[in-house]
């Protein structure tokens, strides 16, 4: 109240602002009721202002009202231009709404609820206070600043109160705090609800209370570690000085002074009602001598904003009354200007200057001021006494990331501890794990849970793992992803060495039966059994045993795809040889016979052409699959979580070829096997019919298991398993039909004789 008045008089003895215009002022005491604050605004429009002919504005305090000293040069009387106030958001709302109608202007300087933004509800409605949209952003930003995310909420049962608290939650929500409970504080508290209260404050895991309601609701609540948004201080010249010349009076309208003169020096005032207890008042005591919120004016937060708003109507009026006018009127204002149809407003809604403190005065489009907050920790200082020591500052526009400026070293916590509260229903989550919500509880409330293979968190506190990219796997501490190995049946391998050396094994024993065929291949043994097909037979064999190389290292382009083709096309024509010679076999009884069948087949070039064809088809289904859907390289990411290693396999985008692919031979082993059978007790001195019988069924066996082996074995070992079945089904082959031969040949040389194709041998 006192900074208002001082304002006015600072305005009324300045000649460049409002020149020949005096500021008049009434005072009305709302009580912070709402039927107060309605009451004291009917008497306030319904009383009048009288202006006289020099345009002096004056007036004097009685019984809380302005009454208006009129000359007798009086020319007329208008409304009230503005009104200032009031503090809170309730009763504010209440006069704003009445107010609005009439265009008259109401400047508050308190009053944050961000209801009053609402113009359709509040047109005229200014203030000098940002919105509480404003301070809730900043407290969200304080209590995440300082990773409060489980904080308790207390409030009042009025409007700021309220509104605060709902944007406060919903925007704390957001942010991806929680609200661990909220108290309402009655009006009137009894005893009993104060102790349940202070019950649940005690009982609450949450550290932190965010308070959103007027300072004396909880001033004895909190007295230490508590941090605020304060509005920006400034040291008002003349302002210190101004309040402590007052002295009481029995002259109307002095009130206000002598009721807070009676409370401050506890006594009671001669001719003015009060205590009989007390001792009387000399009016001659000292403020000076005081040490009260009243004398400390140096700097000013809230009456800051009294201070403005009364320039802000001033400015307006200056303006409004066009006291900036040229011609004969420079240098006067147009006194006899009617305050109608909100004209008035209009001026008040585009003020813009800077005053003394070099700020800058405006409105913006919902009539509220730049959003600039001190943030404020209480202290006691050595004599046990309340401070309030500046830790911070929140410039509500400011880019995000530079509203909040905070001085951590200089907030004094609870019991004077310097160390930063902790405020949270679990603990975040380490790097390397998540959190997982239980199940009915708020999300601040969790369980931490690693990380599964092939994801990672590297901060603390995640809510989710990250999946690590193609060809990565997660370290051991699930906290970062490292290029996975790859994995391949490599030569360097134990296994990939064993298989090797078989290979070479047959390779090598194959070249010596070869050898020593060619150098036996006049010999009975070697053309009874058809030499043209056996050297046919030991070279596909070599073929064979050679092609399990082209699986072994790492996947290329063209190992995937010649390793297949080379497969099936070895291995057709090993078994169209093997089949030729059964087939040879079975008809030479039939040799004798004029046009048979075997002096068909007899010729070389006949059996050329028939072993080409039957492995013509193989030929052409490997051709067609390796250039319409080639197998290709391709590092599976499914075997990278389970075995931390990444797979490199030949990839076969049509899995039927390799089917068909053994599929041609099995039916070609089937027919060996068949007719092998039959002629297996045909009385040929060097019968071969039961040795191919044996080496089918060895084939036959071993791919037989070798298909449910193939599809379970899991990454290189599928390789390994296809390898160890082309090397068992050609050691077979080779054992059975060769070794016998090899060893008539170099050991019982004696049998090596023609005794005719059906005859015995001699001993």
């Amino acid at each position: 109240m006192m900074t208002m008045v001082f304002a006015v008089e600072e305005i009324n003895h300045n000649s460049s602002l409002l020149p020949g215009v005096k500021l008049g002022y009434r005072i009305m005491d709302s009580c912070n009721y709402i039927h107060n604050s309605l009451q004291a605004l009917y008497s306030l429009l319904t009383h009048s202002k009288a202006v006289s002919s020099e345009g002096e504005k004056t007036a004097e305090i009685e019984n809380k009202e302005i009454k208006a000293r009129q000359s007798s040069t009086c020319l007329y009387y208008s409304p009230v231009p503005a009104v200032i106030g009031l503090a809170s958001s309730s009763p504010t709302r209440a006069v704003a709404q009445t107010l609005g109608p009439f265009n008259i202007p109401l400047v508050s300087y308190f009053a944050t609820c961000t209801c009053l933004s609402d113009k359709l509800t509040y047109p005229s409605f200014l203030r000098t206070v940002p919105s509480d949209l404003f301070q809730v952003r900043g407290l969200v930003n304080l209590v995440t600043y300082f990773g409060w995310f489980w904080v308790g909420t207390i409030g009042a049962t009025d409007d700021y109160s309220l509104y605060g608290i709902q944007a406060f939650s919903n925007q704390f929500r957001r942010q991806g705090g929680c609200v661990a409970f909220h108290l309402s504080i009655p009006a009137s508290p009894t005893t009993a609800e104060i102790l349940e209260m202070a019950d649940k404050l005690e009982s609450s895991t949450a550290r932190v209370v965010v308070v959103i309601t007027a300072e004396v609701d909880v001033l004895h609540l909190f007295s230490e570690g508590t941090l605020g948004f304060s509005f920006p201080g400034v040291s008002i010249p003349g302002l210190k000085e101004f309040p402590l010349n007052v002295r009481p009076s029995p002259k109307p309208g002095m009130e206000f002074i002598n009721m807070f003169w009676e409370e401050q020096f506890g006594c009671k005032l001669e001719n003015y009602a009060g205590s009989l207890a007390k001792p009387v008042c000399t009016g001659s005591e000292d403020l000076r001598q005081t040490d009260s919120s009243y004398s400390d004016v140096s700097p000013v937060r809230i009456s800051y904003n009294v201070y403005k708003a009364v320039y802000a109507v001033a400015h307006a009026l200056h303006t409004f009354l066009n006291c900036d006018s040229v011609g004969h009127n420079k240098g006067l204002c147009e006194k006899h200007r009617s305050f109608s149809n909100g004209q008035f407003l209009q001026h008040l809604k585009m003020v813009n200057f800077t005053n003394q403190f070099n700020e800058k005065v405006y409105f913006d489009s919902n009539g509220e001021p730049v959003p600039l907050y001190d943030i404020i920790n209480w202290q006691k200082d050595s004599k046990d006494k309340m401070r309030f020591i500046k830790v911070g500052n929140y410039d509500g526009s400011a880019p995000h990331g530079q509203q909040l400026q905070i001085m951590k070293n200089t907030i004094v916590w609870t019991k004077g501890e310097r160390q930063v509260p902790v405020s949270q229903c679990s603990a975040p989550c380490p790097p390397g794990s998540r959190q997982a919500t239980r199940r009915g509880e708020p999300k601040c409330c969790f369980d931490c849970l690693p990380c599964a293979d092939g994801e990672i968190s590297n901060q603390t506190g995640s809510t989710d793992c990250i999946k690590c990219p193609e060809y990565y796997l997660s370290d051991k501490d699930k906290v970062k992803c490292v290029a996975g190995e790859e994995e391949f049946l490599s030569f360097y391998d134990a296994m990939g060495i064993i298989l090797v050396a078989l290979t070479l094994l047959g390779f090598i024993l194959t070249s010596i039966i070869t050898i020593v065929f060619h150098s036996f291949r006049f010999t009975p043994i070697v053309k009874a059994n058809n030499s043209e097909i056996s050297f046919l037979l030991l070279l596909s064999l070599k073929l064979c045993f050679l092609c399990s190389l082209v699986f072994i290292g790492q996947p290329s382009w063209w190992t995937c795809r010649l390793r297949q083709a080379a497969f099936g096309i070895s291995f057709a024509l090993c078994l169209s040889c093997v089949l030729f010679k059964t087939i040879v076999v079975l008809l030479a009884f039939r040799t004798n016979v004029p046009g048979s069948r075997g002096r068909m087949l007899s010729g070389t070039a006949q059996q050329r052409i028939l072993i080409i064809s039957t492995t013509a088809p193989q030929i052409c289904l490997c051709a067609g699959w390796v250039l319409a859907a080639p197998p290709f390289p391709f590092r599976n990411p499914n075997y990278q979580a389970s075995t931390g290693r990444i797979v490199v396999e030949c990839k076969e985008p049509w899995p039927p070829g390799f089917y068909l692919l053994l599929g041609y031979i099995g039916l070609l082993a089937f027919a060996c096997l068949l007719l092998a059978f039959l002629g297996r007790k045909l009385p040929d001195t060097f019968n071969e019919a039961k040795l191919i019988t044996f080496s089918m069924l060895i084939f036959w066996a071993v791919w037989i298991s070798f298909i449910p082996a193939y599809v379970s074995s899991p990454g290189k070992f599928s390789v390994a398993v296809e390898i160890f079945a082309i090397l068992s089904s050609s050691f077979g082959l080779l054992l059975c039909i060769f070794i016998p031969k090899c060893y008539i040949i170099l050991l019982r040389p004696e049998r090596n004789i023609k005794k005719g194709m059906t005859g015995k041998y001699s001993r």
